[in-house]
């Protein structure tokens, strides 16, 4: 990048303006912040010198659990950050509308097409200079930071930004315990499989979203005047979503399947904490039999859609709906769906067994089967300071998923965030009424004592001094964020 080849020689003779160490989704959108200003920007990435048990390929901003960005109605809160994003000129959310696939009111992408975007993008920039390289630690040279090689190779950076995520290589995991003097705090994460479309039995199966009967359709993710919508329309025939459906009985005989599965070990720990917004199924069934059918299995919302196709003569119905499965297309050509929720530690020969007995996949091709991978975060509100530098390292700045936030979305956002900081010394302060600024506030000021990884909600945002209704709180959270984030923008920009 930057008019180099990908995955450049060293050079380490020039001081950069900053270096930023990981090139996923936080890495990718910080290093484009600051290199569409105009500074000297290296981005360094271990892969493909290096990779992880969760990543495929070596490109930048590759997805690995899950194609999807969550909602776009910003009526909820991840909807309204992705408008924030898009305001902000985020690159992660205009590759994502660029290579956007049909998941219903959700945003979802072509993998494979939506790194191939991340990274045209960031060739594009001439300040931008791209490394292959694995990261091993850091140290103080003056008012310099050398950057430290797995190849004996040294570089010098101004600033550094740590965006290597919940899958941090070992030793510099351990580097960044040694200089936050406590240990990481960690759980697991978890990959869900995926189906080849023409070995879905569609005879069984069928199309459909999920309640009111509304179907998006078109562009499901668009950007008029710098604000998201979604265009729906009544539910045809079809719909992004293929349901398979089971009766009790088929519900039950899944379940006892799962419970007696072999799973794979999980190494290095001997405590498994799993975030719940993520969970194996095996851990939800081990919380209970009916807890699948509350969860990623729900029926809820298909009752009157599934009795309509019960009645057309090229299916074969069940006599009753108790639970289903979604899948989700996972690729712009429609040949591959994703189990949605589906997350899981089982063995791979214990997945297809397992799997093949829900209606409809019982000659499924599996072109990827689930996985587990550790995810590793820091105590945040105990170890950063404004802008998220860290308070024992001066110009060391972390982004992403492991200073606490959860979910592909958040993780951009917060790159994002850093990006704009460091691009911006008279960045004004972003009230935590607004999306980003909600996110931001809870990482910097959780209780350090229960920090979890969390999810933007509106849980987050700043509390209302009067009270509101129930009824009216989201649209008015809403108004405020949008009224607050304008204000923030006009002394930003």
């Amino acid at each position: 990048m930057g008019g180099s080849s990908l995955y450049a020689g060293l050079m380490t003779t020039k001081i950069y303006k900053i270096a930023v160490v990981g090139a996923g989704l936080a890495g990718s959108e910080c290093a484009y912040q600051l290199a569409k200003k105009g500074l000297d920007v290296l981005l360094i990435e271990m892969r493909p010198l290096k990779t992880t048990a969760a990543h495929q390929t070596a490109l930048p901003a590759e997805l690995v659990c899950s194609n999807s960005f969550r909602g776009s109605d910003v009526k909820n809160a991840a909807g309204l950050l992705k408008e924030e994003m898009a305001k902000l000129d985020s690159l992660i959310m205009k590759a994502a509308q660029k290579t956007s696939v049909p998941a219903g009111n959700a945003l979802a992408v072509d993998r494979e097409k939506f790194s191939l975007e991340v990274k045209q993008e960031l060739s594009s920039l001439s300040s931008l200079n791209y490394l292959s390289a694995l990261v091993t630690g850091l140290e103080k040279e003056g008012d310099l930071i050398r950057v430290l090689c797995e190849s004996g190779d040294c570089l010098l950076a101004e600033k550094v930004i740590l965006a290597t995520g919940p899958l941090t290589e070992d030793t510099l995991a351990s580097w960044l315990g040694e200089q936050t003097g406590q240990d990481y705090l960690y759980f697991y994460d978890a990959i869900a499989p995926i189906v080849e479309k023409d070995s879905i039995d569609m005879s069984i199966a069928f199309r459909g979203n999920r309640y009111s009967g509304l179907s998006v359709i078109g562009d499901r993710f668009s950007l008029e005047n710098n604000t998201i919508t979604d265009n729906r329309e009544p539910i045809t025939e079809s719909g992004d979503y293929i349901n398979c459906p089971l009766n009790k009985e088929q519900y039950f005989t899944f379940i006892e399947a799962i419970k007696k599965a072999e799973l794979a070990p999980i190494h290095d720990f001997d405590k498994n904490q799993f975030f719940d917004g993520c969970l194996p199924i095996e851990e939800m069934v081990r919380r209970g039999d009916e807890t699948l059918r509350y969860g990623p299995m729900k029926p809820v919302g298909f009752s009157k859609l599934y009795e309509s196709i019960a009645k057309t003569d090229n299916r074969k119905p069940i006599t009753d709906l108790h639970a289903l499965v979604q899948l989700r297309q996972d690729n712009l050509h429609d040949t591959m769906y994703n189990m949605v929720g589906f997350q899981t530690q089982m063995k791979y020969g214990e997945q297809e067994r397992v799997f093949r007995l829900i209606p409809g996949l019982e000659k499924a091709n599996f072109v990827r089967l689930g996985s587990m991978h550790r995810n590793t975060y820091i105590n945040s509100p105990t170890l950063l300071k404004e802008g998220l530098e860290l308070k024992s390292f001066p110009n060391l700045y972390l982004a992403g998923q492991m200073v606490g936030c959860e979910g592909y979305l958040e993780s951009a956002a917060v790159g994002l965030y850093v990006g704009l900081s460091l691009g911006n010394d008279s960045l004004p302060p972003l009230e935590h009424s607004t999306a980003l600024g909600a996110l931001i506030h809870h990482i910097l000021h959780a209780d350090p004592k229960h920090y979890q990884p969390m999810n933007v909600n509106f849980g987050l945002f700043k509390p209302f001094d009067e009270r509101v209704p129930k009824r009216e709180r989201k649209e008015k959270l809403v108004e405020r964020a949008r009224g607050e984030f304008a204000k923030w923008m006009k002394v930003t920009c």
